[in-house]
């Protein structure tokens, strides 16, 4: 083989590898730009949580991976109603009782939940199986369970109380609404 032949497949050889490398970056950040956009502030924490990007990736398309075998299902319009009118009353306990009230918020937000076809087997998994669908209102989830966890201690002030409510109440309503569209279509 002459040595301009020798160049020439070398340099064929080079700019296959080139461009299988820019292919790989190119995917890498297409998938990387997908999971922030998918998880929002979620991303951030998982990184930060993992210590590595990489992991923290691998992380998060586990998760996608584990909310597409979920039967995560829409409600009739009865049953929202239904958790409509019961959410009014757990808001109405709230003036007589603020910890039991707050109690009675995580029940219905799990009982929501596990109706919409989520796993409510533990909290740190609960969260998990929310960043997937639910991203951008799971610092309110993660906020309230803090609350929650202080009830009827004495540094509980009614304040804190109010503001755990409303953080029930952002994913409440998130997990109530007809979503027909995105559930089971990924």
């Amino acid at each position: 083989m002459s040595s301009t032949t020798l160049a020439i497949v070398i340099a064929a050889a080079a700019a296959v590898v080139v461009v299988v490398l820019i292919a790989l970056a190119l995917r890498t950040m297409l998938r990387r730009r997908q999971l922030r956009e998918r998880f929002g502030p979620e991303y951030d924490r998982t990184v930060k949580a993992k210590h590595s990007r990489r992991a923290a990736e691998r992380e998060l398309s586990a998760r996608e991976q584990r909310h597409e075998d979920l039967d995560i299902r829409p409600l009739p319009q009865t049953v929202r109603s239904r958790y409509a009118r019961e959410w009014t009353g757990v808001q109405e306990h709230f003036v007589d009782d603020p910890d039991q009230a707050v109690s009675e918020a995580d029940q219905l937000v799990m009982t929501l939940m596990s109706e919409r076809g989520y796993p409510t087997e533990g909290y740190e998994q609960q969260k998990r199986d929310l960043s997937v669908e639910h991203a951008e209102t799971l610092k309110h989830y993660r906020l309230a369970h803090e609350i929650n966890g202080r009830t009827g201690e004495r540094d509980t002030s009614t304040e804190e109380l109010r503001s755990a409510m409303v953080h029930y109440r952002a994913l409440f309503e998130e997990l109530l609404k007809d979503d027909t569209a995105s559930s089971g279509s990924r």
